[in-house]
């Protein structure tokens, strides 16, 4: 009897503290942040009730189900349907946590984007609003903004609205929120695809800046610098073109990073400043000085010097190939006052040391007067210098010959 009712006492002394403290120890310790499988077991008007485990059920409200906007809870969970949440906050005074799905679609989306722009990919979304500096779309779910300046078309941005566009990623940033993408840059490499350095293609003028015109090819806009005009000096772009002019232009240069196409007339002209004296003579000899064009390029690419010059050229490869190579690297960056004067390096080489003409020593003998070839040399002849000599000559001979 001892025994029995030891027993007894025993078994009796398991209390609710004894059970709550044995709850404690096998309770899980959740934290805002992490990602916890849970079962929906009722779904509430605006929210869910979430059996994650915890003592009480945490709770999801309806605009945190889904990256996308959500009218009514049904619309993404299902009763005893059983999926990932994220922890969104610690407990409330009535040990509840709120939980996400939202944050969780939010960080994988991020991660998606980021790889589509490693990836250098083509995403196409439909404008769902437009503002004062672009349109918005959604790529992954995410918000998206394109910059007017990256908005490549004839509508206004208002008309874009509903309307589904090729887009590439400019900018892809989670800690700032920003997402950035381009129109522009998405036509530009489609378009890039069927061109090609040095060809000729029409475009319509449609637009002016001081730097230059903005020239419409098939739907994308390219670049015909100032300095790509023409050989001859150009004050303003305004005083060659209209906007809606049609041209025929070469492209220079294809940077599908940056989504730019560069063009160019001045490469096409027969003759320096026939792009401002006969532009119809540039159009009908587009073509056929392209070719020559792309014969030098390729000639460049495999280090061979072209004996025959390109018409037009300023400077001769044959007579002054260093004069030949420093207009080429001033038209890289587009400085036109150095073809201007292109002129003026092929005389360089004449003109080296003025003093051999001032210096007595150089005229011993009168018989070097006699000498017609050391007076009517070509070049010296081409040096308003050089044209002076002969009296100089003259004196300093009549100098010696008198003493």
């Amino acid at each position: 009897m001892v025994n029995q009712n030891s027993t007894a006492t025993h078994e009796i002394g398991f209390t609710h503290d004894d059970f709550a403290a044995l709850l404690d120890k096998y309770d899980y310790h959740f934290s805002p942040g992490d990602v916890v499988p849970g079962t929906v077991f009722s779904i509430e008007p605006r929210g869910a009730l979430i059996d994650i485990g915890a003592k009480t059920a945490a709770y999801i409200p309806i605009q945190e189900m889904s990256i996308n906007r959500v009218d009514a809870p049904d619309e993404v969970l299902q009763s005893n349907e059983t999926r990932e949440f994220f922890i969104l906050t610690d407990e409330n005074e009535d040990g509840q946590l709120t939980l996400s799905i939202r944050r969780i679609e939010y960080m994988r989306a991020w991660e998606r984007v980021r790889q589509l722009q490693a990836e250098d990919a083509t995403v196409r979304s439909g404008v769902f609003a437009t503002n004062r500096g672009g349109a918005l779309v959604r790529i992954e779910g995410l918000r998206g903004f394109i910059p007017g300046s990256h908005i490549s078309t004839r509508k206004p941005k208002e008309d874009l609205v509903g309307e589904e566009l090729p887009l590439k990623f400019l900018e892809v940033d989670e800690e700032r929120n920003r997402l950035v993408l381009s129109h522009r840059r998405a036509l530009v490499e489609r378009k890039m695809n069927r061109l090609e350095v040095g060809e000729v293609v029409i475009g319509t003028v449609r637009g002016i800046k001081p730097y230059g015109a903005f020239i419409d090819i098939g739907g994308v806009s390219g670049l015909l610098h100032i300095s790509e005009i023409s050989h001859e000096h150009i004050d303003t772009p305004h005083s060659v073109f209209n906007v809606n002019d049609e041209l025929k232009v070469m492209i220079i240069d294809l940077d599908a990073e940056r989504g730019r196409i560069s063009l160019s007339t001045k490469q096409l002209e027969p003759e320096p400043g026939d792009m401002i004296k006969n532009r119809d003579l540039v159009f009908d000899k587009a073509e056929e000085m392209a070719a020559k064009y792309r014969e030098q390029m390729l000639a460049k690419q495999q280090g061979i010097s072209l004996d025959v010059p390109v018409e037009g050229e300023a400077v001769a490869t044959e007579e002054v190939p260093e004069a030949v190579e420093a207009v080429e690297a001033v038209e890289a960056v587009e400085a036109v006052e150095a073809v201007e004067t292109a002129e003026v390096v092929e005389t360089a080489e004449v003109v080296e040391t003025p003093e051999a003409v001032e210096t007595p020593e150089a005229v011993e003998a009168p018989e070097a007067v006699e000498t017609p070839e050391a007076v009517e040399t070509p070049e010296v002849v081409e040096t308003p210098e050089a044209v002076e000599t002969p009296e100089a000559v003259e004196e300093v001979v009549t100098t010696a010959v008198e003493e």
